[in-house]
């Protein structure tokens, strides 16, 4: 069975891409590989959101490239998150 991205999963695509799944509808999803914050110009000019993304598009057909890392509660969240587990405690 092919995995079915969700909006806030992280993935790797095997063609180096990765990132969290910004975006998802019938055809594709958006993984947003890079954000940035916008300069206070652009930010002036269009204050609805705070930063720049670069948004790569993966078709539906294409889901099978995709390999699943992790997955965010929140869209706050913007770095995926380690733990080291210690079985001593």
């Amino acid at each position: 069975m092919t995995y079915e991205p969700q909006v806030n999963d992280y993935v790797k695509w095997k063609n180096g891409v990765e990132g969290w799944v910004y975006f998802k509808c019938e055809e594709y999803i958006t993984i947003e590989h890079s954000v940035r914050p916008k300069d206070e110009l652009n930010y002036l000019a269009c204050s609805i959101h705070k930063n720049d993304r670069l948004l790569v598009i993966c078709y539906h057909q294409q889901y099978d490239e995709l390999e699943y890392i992790d997955s965010r509660k929140t869209i706050h969240q913007t770095h995926r998150i380690s733990f080291i587990v210690n079985p001593n405690l």
